[in-house]
């Protein structure tokens, strides 16, 4: 007996919706950004790794990971990247992305290129990309600055303590900006300024400067990388800033995911072990989720 083209078709079209539903979920991640993502060898390992797999079991969706490259030098530009990747469909989220009001919603330019990822072309080979428009999650870690001194030397809870010690500025960094600008100066005389090359913990070690303010979880990656150093960091001063994900905002869904994700985790505690087992230093998010302005007068309070 002959089946009725109408009966035919459910059954046609059930290996493409299968199809459909199991086409994997892609997160780019920075690749050299620990102890949040670090690809080495065809392997990428850390914190936005382990919330990107709780994030595809949600989904029921296999995990992809794409990493990329950012003009680490060129910050501005990161939002702008992070974009066309999306917009390119490289990936359908993107994670470790700094909370900040003037990055999120439409695009300041209209199009953009790709940076350096697995299978991309030649920069000039690559085209502009049309950008859309970015939606972020909720913040799944805030972030912190602390002071590191060699060991011995008097806890530094502030920028106020280090007063008469050799301080690191690191130029073109926010670091080094509150450096030069506390107290009006008061340290500047001490003051040793590095460039954004220089390897500032080796500045540490060897004496050529008592401490140097950086964010925590740059503490946390020299510490993975030489398990025996003594220097130690004061406590965390929160930036303010917190780090979520996003994505265009036609796939809300995949965030509203993100989110449930991260609800569950952080009231478990779950994301607090998935920080530890990654060397990071959790920090709990800062109130708004979205940063508007950046006060500096408010870093600079001791």
């Amino acid at each position: 007996m002959n089946t009725p083209r109408a009966l035919m078709a459910p059954l046609l079209l059930a290996p493409v919706m299968a199809l459909a539903q199991a086409a994997p979920l892609t997160v780019c991640m920075a690749e050299d950004n620990p102890p949040f993502s670090l690809a080495r060898k065809g392997q990428v390992t850390g914190f936005d790794v382990k919330l990107a797999e709780a994030v595809a079991r949600e989904l029921g969706r296999e995990l992809k990971l794409m990493p990329f490259e950012p003009e680490v030098e060129k910050e501005a530009m990161l939002t702008h990247e992070v974009n066309a990747m999306l917009s390119a469909g490289l990936c359908d989220l993107a994670s470790g992305f700094p909370l900040l009001a003037s990055d999120l919603g439409p695009p300041t330019r209209e199009r953009f290129k790709t940076p350096d990822h697995p299978g991309a072309k030649p920069p000039r080979e690559r085209p502009f990309v049309p950008l859309g428009t970015l939606a972020a999650s909720q913040p799944y870690q805030g972030t912190a600055l602390v002071i590191v001194q060699r060991a011995g030397a008097p806890v530094a809870a502030s920028l106020g303590d280090l007063k008469g010690r050799k301080v690191a500025a690191v130029a073109g960094t926010l670091e080094g900006t509150l450096v030069a600008m506390y107290g009006g100066g008061t340290l500047a005389k001490d003051m040793v300024s590095l460039g954004q090359r220089e390897d500032v913990w080796a500045a540490l070690d060897s004496g050529r400067v008592d401490a140097l303010m950086v964010p925590s979880a740059a503490f946390d990656t020299h510490r993975a990388r030489k398990p025996g150093t003594t220097l130690q960091a004061g406590p965390a001063r929160p930036l303010g800033i917190n780090l979520g994900w996003v994505a265009l905002s036609s796939k809300a869904d995949l965030l509203e995911a993100v989110n449930r994700v991260v609800a569950r985790a952080s009231a478990s505690g779950e994301l607090q072990v998935w920080a530890r087992e990654a060397g990071l230093s959790w920090q709990a998010s800062s109130v708004p989720a979205v940063t508007g302005t950046l006060s500096l007068a408010g870093l600079l309070r001791d």
